[in-house]
């Protein structure tokens, strides 16, 4: 049996995604951080289940708009149709927290 995993809460992380454009449609203001809720074996990311938040790694920024269609009904359905791998997106941004530059990069080399 696996133990529960505690949420693992990174600011520094959330910060530096608050400062990049929304993954989606671009837009530079008001970006939230994003958590992916879905689990996926390929990177042994499971979903903390209702009312439970991931770990600050499997985050990546929206806009208000689009944050709110993404949990607004099935988010894979939501990324799906963006056609962007949102657990790709998150661990590249996780791997360069902090560089502005790189993390602005990644997000224009989804679209």
């Amino acid at each position: 049996m696996r133990q529960k995993d505690p949420r693992q809460h990174d600011e520094k992380h959330l910060a530096f995604i608050r400062q990049l454009p929304c993954l989606v449609c671009l837009d530079n203001t008001g970006t939230q951080a994003a958590h992916i809720r879905f689990s996926d074996v390929r990177a042994a990311k499971v979903n903390p289940g209702v009312g439970q938040k991931p770990h600050d790694r499997w985050t990546v920024p929206l806009c208000g708009e689009c944050h709110g269609r993404q949990h607004g009904g099935k988010e894979h359905a939501f990324w799906d149709q963006a056609m962007i791998d949102p657990l790709f997106v998150a661990m590249a941004l996780y791997l360069n927290t902090g560089d502005h530059d790189a993390g602005v990069t990644i997000i224009q080399a989804q679209h």
